[in-house]
């Protein structure tokens, strides 16, 4: 399909969305008898290891309310941005013309949802993203965006009071790879150290090269108590493996976008070994955090025949706000968006509700570690203990 840009895509979209819509009350996207919920993401890309667990979730979530025969039954169409923002853009344009979606899971990460959601906003579609975490996005005053998981700040500031309180880090290396993702994450991570007294240095690697030798060696030279990656697992998995290969020892600690087995497969299993990665996602198979989480563990791991990995909690729980707005009554783009203004409900990883940025009610940081092939759960962020 031949990709649209710019204002005119913006005004295409408009005429379209308002052609299918009906109008302003916002368009029913459906025979009266199922509607269409879009999740969008990287689903083959190098970093689709933490967008499939969501998508996952959230199929789940709807398989389950289908079972139960309501009136009106919802089919997940996926659309595969491979995690590139100019791709997510033509998606969701397709997304709103052809598939007259009426909500979006999505998009999944930082960076397309900075260009991605102006679109959704501009065709008044709801979106819940389960793991787009920089900060600027509640910022923007979007009336149809919503997320349901923590943002940076909160992650950042929980990572810097964890490595300061159990890795007793007096000198912290930051790197980023420049991404709306990574370097937001970063800069809050290295603004949480510095306001502890940390001393801190920070560097950024290119997300395309597998050399990383200068930033090995900027490392190296500042001798740190830890260091921080603030990027995803491919990148993430190759600098660790070249630090401990140069001699690098310190606690090698990252964030949430790097919370997959992939990041050991890619730094090799003797290098990641206590590795430890932050998330303001629950992933909790045995139900330490609530009954909720093991049912649903359970319910996934039967399906899936695996075990719930990052944002899959939070995918069920981007779905589940949408059902709970269609089993109310509402099928229309605005009605839906109107009622997730309200919605207060139990999820799996948190409470389901939003305040008037779109931005999660509540929610918590976790820490987990590298052992051996696995990645468990240490504990809240204020909570878990390295030794």
């Amino acid at each position: 399909m031949m990709r649209v840009t710019g204002a005119m895509a913006l005004s295409a979209v408009l005429a379209l969305s308002a052609a299918a819509c009906g109008g302003d009350d916002g368009g029913s996207g459906g025979d009266g008898n199922s509607v269409t919920i879009g999740f969008l993401g990287d689903l083959t890309g190098e970093n689709s290891g933490i967008v499939i667990p969501p998508k996952q979730g959230a199929q789940l979530a709807i398989d389950e309310y289908n079972a139960t025969n309501p009136k009106v039954k919802i089919v997940l169409k996926t659309y595969d941005s491979q995690g590139q923002p100019d791709q997510a853009t033509s998606l969701v344009q397709s997304a709103i013309k052809s598939d007259n979606i009426v909500g979006l899971i999505g998009p999944a990460f930082s960076g397309e949802s900075q260009q991605a959601v102006p679109v959704l906003e501009e065709g008044k579609i709801p979106n819940i993203s389960a793991s787009a975490t920089n900060v600027t996005l509640g910022e923007k005053g979007w009336k149809y965006w919503h997320r349901v998981v923590g943002n940076d700040s909160m992650q950042g500031t929980g990572v810097a009071e964890f490595l300061v309180r159990e890795a007793k880090a007096k000198k912290v290396f930051v790197a980023h790879d420049n991404e709306d993702y990574s370097k937001g994450l970063a800069d809050y991570v290295t603004k949480g150290l510095k306001e502890k007294g940390v001393t801190v240095e920070q560097d950024v690697v290119d997300p395309r090269a597998s050399d990383y030798s200068s930033t090995v060696n900027k490392a190296k030279a500042f001798k740190p108590d830890a260091i921080f990656y603030g990027g995803y697992y491919a990148q993430g998995g190759r600098l660790l493996k070249q630090l401990r290969e140069n001699g690098v020892d310190a606690l090698f600690a990252s964030g949430d976008g790097s919370l997959d087995k992939g990041l050991i497969e890619g730094a090799g299993e003797k290098n990641a070994v206590n590795t430890v990665v932050s998330c303001p996602c629950l992933i909790d198979p045995t139900g330490e955090s609530s009954p909720a989480s093991k049912k649903f563990a359970e319910a996934y791991k039967a399906k899936y025949n695996s075990e719930p990995a990052i944002y899959a909690a939070e995918g069920y729980d981007a779905a589940t706000a949408f059902i709970e707005a269609i089993k109310a009554g509402n099928t229309t783009t605005e009605a839906i968006n109107e009622f997730l203004k309200t919605i207060d409900v139990p999820g799996v990883s948190k409470q389901i509700k939003f305040d008037d940025k779109g931005e999660p009610a509540g929610g918590d940081v976790y820490i987990y570690r590298v052992e051996g092939k696995e990645l468990p759960l240490l504990g809240k962020a204020s909570e878990a203990k390295l030794q």
